[in-house]
């Protein structure tokens, strides 16, 4: 039994997950978008109701295929990426777990190419779920993500799925980085004055500490590419990011770097429990065992949460 070959984790998997999840949050997930890009400020709750009144509560779920979009490109080459690179330098080093060191550098390479892979779609999730907060003239109005590819690259051309490229490459490294799950849960099982043991309760809460830690750090850059990628082009000029900042920053201050975190923040708890239930029974599903060494399997499951 020890020298079974384990079967591999195919790498659709961690995105089929990241794509089941992301459904159930979406409403939360559209609403940092609508936020990010409005430039009067309304908290989470007022934000919420007010569409839902207005364009009705499954307008929640507008731009859902663009998230799906997004989950099987970005999500999927971030969990194939970084079991990749674990796999190599375990390999490599002779051991069964990375260090901490080593644990950055894989997460944060993993990261930011998964930034530049999923950047196309990016562009087409950020303005689908945008399209609400503005005016019906200002509006995309692409009806699906298919839809959305198509018409950005005959009407604005190819060069439009790059915009935003630098922030999002920033965020998803800053995000593998900051996203120190491994340091917060051997830090709650250490105090043991807190009693906590290995289970559900206590990866939620170290999926939670380390999440609000990389929402924060990551919440300048996300919504600078937001605010970048939803700017329509006119005529034939599109914006810059130094622009959409200089002129953010005179109208709103800067406190408009922080827009849309109490909904990215909110959406971390649910997301990550629902990852665990949809990563384990996919694995069930395609016959691979979910009994792998813990940090690996932590790992990928509090990975998908982040976006």
């Amino acid at each position: 039994m020890a020298g079974e070959k384990k079967k591999q984790q195919p790498f659709w998997l961690g995105g089929a997950a990241a794509s089941m999840a992301a459904t159930c949050t979406h409403p939360l997930d559209q609403t940092k978008y609508r936020m990010q890009v409005m430039h009067q400020p309304k908290n989470i709750l007022r934000t919420l109701v007010a569409f839902a009144s207005r364009d009705g509560i499954p307008s929640l779920w507008t731009g859902l295929t663009g998230s799906w979009l997004r989950q099987c490109s970005y999500s999927t080459a971030r969990f194939g990426l970084y079991n990749y690179f674990a796999k190599e330098v375990k390999q490599r080093t002779g051991t069964t777990k990375l260090t901490a060191g080593w644990e950055v550098v894989c997460s944060g390479v993993a990261g930011g190419a998964a930034g530049l892979v999923g950047n196309p779609t990016e562009v087409v999730l950020v303005r689908m779920c945008a399209d609400g907060a503005k005016n019906a003239s200002e509006r995309y109005n692409y009806g699906n993500s298919i839809r959305a590819l198509y018409r950005i690259a005959k009407e604005e051309g190819l060069s439009t799925f790059s915009r935003g490229l630098t922030p999002n490459i920033v965020r998803s490294v800053i995000m593998s980085k900051f996203y120190t799950y491994s340091t917060a849960k051997d830090y709650l099982l250490s105090n043991p004055s807190l009693g906590l043991k290995d289970g559900i309760f206590l990866h939620f809460l170290a999926s939670l500490l380390a999440g609000t830690v990389a929402t924060t750090a990551c919440a300048p850059a996300d919504v600078l590419k937001s605010r970048v990628q939803s700017a329509p082009t006119i005529n034939g000029v599109k914006p810059s990011l130094s622009k959409i900042f200089a002129d953010s920053y005179k109208k709103e201050g800067i406190s408009f770097l922080m827009r849309g975190w109490s909904p990215a923040w909110l959406r971390l708890a649910p997301n990550t429990v629902l990852m665990f239930v949809f990563m384990e029974q996919l694995q069930r599903l395609v016959g691979v065992s979910s009994n792998q060494p813990k940090p690996v399997q932590e790992k990928k499951a509090s990975e998908a949460m982040k976006a």
